[in-house]
């Protein structure tokens, strides 16, 4: 090969290599358009795995105050009571389950700040800290609230207070679930077992709620569309569950009167609203305590819930509603066999 041959040889090769230097706007195309797809595919498998570690931290949770509620009764022989209600107006006894498990989910520290003798509202150092166990990590709402002009944290995990009637002043007569207000329940008025009754499920913080008023039937409602019909007027927004000191049903407790994350329609200003009912606050009223405060998560289409004897469970918003109530009554002589 002559010189000039080389030359142009050489010439040829450096220009090949020029043009092959990067890429062209169609491989970046093609390349982008390549990783758009893998990210596609790829995403929803994240989140699916997300969402899995996250229902996992929910059902350890529950696992601890489940545990927490069996220590309690070997401690002191009884499961402790939703709240007291003092009759002579006083209103110290308002202290939820939740506060009073504290030192057997490892915050004994906590506790130990509260004055039990006085009512919460009295004590913000307290109502403000964040308790980690109550807070399900899917709840969207985990931050402090604002209730009764102090600034409070919400919590996720309600206490078990029966399917429909909750409290009946009059006669001194709590309702059928698992924390009664003014008892301090005996494992052995489980009758149902322990295996066989819910303790704690999950509830959503902020829970739009009608708080008191209407006139409610004795009987448990069939549908939640006949909610609105009795319930009144008494709208808040966000006041339910909003609260882990205070023992009240629409703050601490779950009632099974519907079934998981049924929805129970209001209409208020024009919009449509999912909401929770009571009829009358716990201690503050003469009037007997019906609530329709439902068992709802952010977990799709279920509900993770503890029976009294530490075994956790997740339920499909499908389950029959009788079988729901059977669960949250702890007396009613309804054993269920298989409770997912």
């Amino acid at each position: 090969m002559g010189s000039q041959e080389k030359s142009l040889f050489w010439e040829y090769l450096a220009s090949v290599c020029k043009k092959r230097n990067g890429f062209t706007l169609a491989e970046l195309l093609v390349v982008i358009a390549i990783i758009g797809v893998l990210v596609g595919l790829l995403l929803p498998a994240v989140q699916a795995a997300r969402e899995a570690a996250r229902r996992i931290q929910c059902q350890n949770n529950l696992k601890q105050l489940g545990l927490a509620t069996s220590n309690y009764e070997s401690a002191y022989k009884c499961i402790p009571p939703s709240m007291c209600v003092n009759f002579d107006g006083s209103q110290y006894g308002e202290w939820g389950p939740q506060a009073r498990l504290l030192p057997f989910v490892e915050q004994a520290n906590l506790q130990n700040l509260i004055d039990f003798k006085k009512t919460y509202k009295d004590q913000p150092n307290v109502v403000k800290m964040r308790v980690p166990v109550l807070m399900c990590p899917s709840e969207v709402n985990d931050r402090p609230s604002g209730a009764d002009d102090l600034l409070q944290y919400p919590l996720c995990y309600g206490a078990n207070m029966g399917t429909w009637m909750v409290f009946d002043p009059q006669k001194r007569r709590p309702g059928n679930g698992v924390f009664l207000v003014n008892n301090k329940t005996r494992l052995a008025s489980i009758t149902d077992g322990t295996s066989q009754t819910v303790a704690f499920s999950e509830v959503k913080a902020f829970q739009p709620i009608i708080k008191t008023g209407g006139s409610p039937p004795t009987v448990l409602p069939s549908n939640p569309s006949q909610i609105a019909s009795f319930a009144g007027s008494n709208f808040e927004k966000q006041d339910g569950h909003t609260e882990w000191v205070e023992g009240r049903v629409h703050q601490d407790g779950f009632t099974a009167t519907f079934g998981p994350n049924s929805v129970i329609p209001y209409d208020f200003q024009g919009k449509s609203y999912d909401i929770d009912y009571t009829s009358a606050e716990e201690g503050e009223s003469v009037e007997s305590t019906f609530a329709a405060v439902t068992s709802r998560s952010f977990h799709v289409r279920s509900v993770n819930f503890v029976h009294v004897d530490g075994s956790v469970h997740s339920v499909s918003d499908s389950i029959d509603l009788h079988i729901w109530r059977n669960l949250a009554a702890r007396n009613d002589g309804n054993v269920i066999q298989e409770a997912n």
